[in-house]
């Protein structure tokens, strides 16, 4: 068997001092408590992520693209188009052509936002519960910090 040496390979000196492996523990615990609250109200993570997308972009009225809630959300076209299928096949979205026809303007429809009203509450409620041992300082701090983050990631 062979043995690594980390500290030739590695800056940190144990996993608990590595900032993305620790962004990657705590988003994979944060995601798995949210989808458990998703699951009852049948709905999967990406499908509430586009869900709210939508409702924050055309919570004016505005008439946005699967392009543009692809880019809010992070996602790429594919997986955006694939996601809003599946929202439309439960009747939460309805996808209209553009007036150029090149483009399709989703929007949600009744059920749609009715899903949105009970999900986004449950979803607040779970991050509120699972970042429940961090002061509001703390929150507002780390809130600052991954905006810091998404910046540098553009």
């Amino acid at each position: 068997m062979n043995k690594l040496n980390f500290k030739e390979i590695s800056v940190h000196d144990s996993p608990k001092h590595s900032p993305g492996f620790l962004l990657w523990h705590i988003s994979t615990a944060w995601r798995g408590y949210i989808e458990k609250t998703l699951k009852t109200i049948n709905l999967t993570h990406p499908q509430f992520v586009i869900l709210a997308t939508l409702g924050w972009l055309t919570r004016q009225g505005d008439k946005v693209t699967q392009a543009t809630v692809g880019k809010m959300a992070r996602l790429d076209p594919n997986t955006v188009s694939q996601i809003i299928r599946g929202l439309e096949k439960k009747e939460l979205i309805l996808r209209k052509k553009s007036p150029d026809g090149r483009a399709k303007n989703p929007v949600l429809t009744h059920k749609g936002s009715d899903i949105l009203k009970q999900s986004m509450p449950a979803v607040e409620k779970k991050d509120a519960e699972f970042f429940q041992n961090l002061t509001k300082d703390e929150i507002k701090s780390m809130v600052n910090i991954f905006q810091k983050l998404i910046k540098r990631a553009l």
